[in-house]
């Protein structure tokens, strides 16, 4: 998932009663809910050596056995600072005490709503690493969700805008939010006006005042429900795999694997694509009527990479992208002094498209002796 849904989803948790537990919880959650994004740094070597290290290590078990009792150390040494900074200015410190073991708590259920998090989508998370270099895939909400986002953010909105400060802010971000969200073409205008519906309410409440003293159950139930969408999410991708899978299997397709690719905003629709041994099919349906399934395409043949596609393979630069690939097409155009290779993940990209905005596909260049050229 992006960061925003990641520091709400921990800043959710903190309203909805865990900041109340012990000192620093909030903080705790809110860094435990982002620290495994660390390796986001790899992308300034490379983007294939992004893709090489991203949602492995940091995100992996060893990791996450790991990542809480750094952060509660830390929290810990942060705590007496803030205490000796407290007793120098003959000042009584406000809320809960710390408890190191209540704080340990905390720090893995910030920590490990990360992975969680990120398995709901389709670019996947290697939650065994180092152990294991398998990739897993909830294929379960866009990576950008937003009804994650207010469902999450409402309530974290009513308990943090009492000054002119928070206010601002929530201002600024949800002015941008909306702006993406009401520009972005693939969201209907049915949606984008629900959108604004949310969006309206949670400012009614907030100027109304009626959310004073009640802002930890509106949190904690925002919670609840944001869990509740997760879950019906979840059961709409295992339902569209299953209808897909059913209705090639009926044409003799003999379906190995699908992905059911959520949409953003759209929670009933699914695109997708079904791998058999031979082909791949793209397709989309209303996974709440299994006869609405139609296939958008022609069937793509499944070519197993000849000489030329394994020399582009190799090259080192492709690394990172030659292990994330999920639904991977090939396509080779003889030039004049070489070849080029076309690789394509067909989850991001068309399998006749020739540009790709972003991650999804990659043009190998090489001469006539099979030797890389340019990589792009």
């Amino acid at each position: 998932m992006d960061p925003i849904a990641h520091t709400l989803f921990g800043a959710t948790m903190a309203e909805a009663g865990l900041k109340r537990k012990t000192a620093l919880a909030t903080a705790t959650l809110l860094i435990g809910a982002n620290i495994p994004d660390i390796d986001g740094l790899a992308m300034l070597v490379s983007s294939d050596y992004g893709l090489w290290f991203r949602r492995g290590w940091t995100h992996g078990i060893l990791a996450l056995l790991i990542w809480p009792f750094l952060l509660t150390g830390l929290m810990i040494g942060v705590d007496r600072l803030i205490e000796k900074r407290m007793r120098r200015r003959n000042r009584m410190r406000q809320g809960p005490p710390m408890r190191p073991v209540m704080l340990l708590g905390i720090a893995f259920l910030g920590v490990w709503s990360h992975p969680l998090l990120d398995y709901l989508n389709t670019y996947g998370v290697r939650l065994l690493m180092p152990f294991s270099d398998t990739w897993f895939y909830g294929d379960t909400l866009f990576i950008v969700d937003p009804w994650f986002w207010l469902l999450a953010g409402a309530g974290v909105v009513l308990a943090r805008s009492k000054s002119w400060a928070g206010i601002s802010g929530w201002i600024v971000l949800g002015t941008a939010v909306t702006a993406l969200i009401t520009t972005a073409d693939i969201v209907p205008l049915a949606l984008k006006v629900l959108w604004l519906a949310g969006l309206g309410g949670i400012i009614i409440v907030r100027w109304s005042g009626r959310h004073r003293g009640a802002t930890q159950p509106i949190a904690f139930t925002l919670l609840a429900l944001l869990i509740l969408y997760i879950a019906f999410m979840f059961t709409g991708s295992k339902l569209t795999a299953s209808h897909a899978r059913a209705q090639l299997n009926d044409n003799g397709a003999d379906i190995k694997q699908v992905m059911a690719n959520p949409l953003p905003a759209r929670t009933l629709l699914r695109t997708g694509i079904a791998a058999s041994e031979t082909h791949y099919y793209r397709f989309k349906i209303n996974w709440l009527r299994p006869d609405s399934f139609e296939l958008t395409g022609e069937p793509i043949p499944i070519e197993v990479p000849d000489h030329v596609v394994e020399a582009a393979l190799n090259s080192p630069d492709l690394r990172g992208f030659r292990n994330w690939m999920r639904f991977p097409a090939y396509e080779v155009q003889r030039l004049d002094d070489g070849w080029k290779v076309i690789i394509r993940d067909l989850r991001y990209v068309q399998f006749d498209q020739e540009f790709a905005v972003g991650i999804g596909m990659a043009v190998v260049e090489l001469d006539e002796e099979l030797q890389v050229r340019s990589v792009r």
